[in-house]
């Protein structure tokens, strides 16, 4: 099963704005008599920019996508089995969920800013849970082993 998680919408909330911007230069460009053809032009854009600022809020882009065998993060598919760790770093963007590889320079990070922020701890949770499993961990549940079962 794949789970998808996708960027925050208010980080395009410009891209409507801009269009609205456009709209209104239309609107002044027609008040002061500029020609229709161009007035045209403005509004023209200025809708096409507004209506896709809308369906870009309403369906924002995919960032993530976890699958059973691998993780895809803004289109770069990386295996479980070449994760190593999940943890939390500071970068450049801020806070930054991190999946250390077995490669350091490989490591992916996901900024906690791209994320609705009540997805964030549910994404680190879900990258955990299945980290785990493509290792087949499980989480300890405080009891001991049975004597026949040895300790991996």
């Amino acid at each position: 099963m794949r789970t998808t998680y996708r960027m925050r919408a208010g980080r395009f909330l410009g891209i409507a704005a801009v269009g609205l911007i456009l709209l209104g230069v239309a609107a002044v460009l027609w008040a002061f008599g500029v020609p229709g053809a161009v007035v045209a032009v403005f509004l023209t854009l200025g809708g096409l920019v507004v209506l896709a600022g809308l369906w870009i809020l309403a369906r924002p882009p995919v960032l993530l996508k976890l699958g059973p065998d691998d993780v895809e993060v803004r289109g770069v598919r990386t295996a479980w089995t070449d994760i190593t760790a999940v943890e939390q770093g500071q970068t450049t963007q801020g806070q930054a969920i991190v999946l250390r590889t077995k490669k350091a320079e490989h490591s992916v990070l996901i900024p906690l800013q791209w994320l609705a922020p009540d997805r964030a701890a549910k994404l680190e949770d879900d990258l955990r849970e299945r980290l785990n499993a493509a290792n087949g961990y499980t989480i300890w549940d405080g009891t001991a082993a049975e004597p026949g079962d040895p300790a991996e």
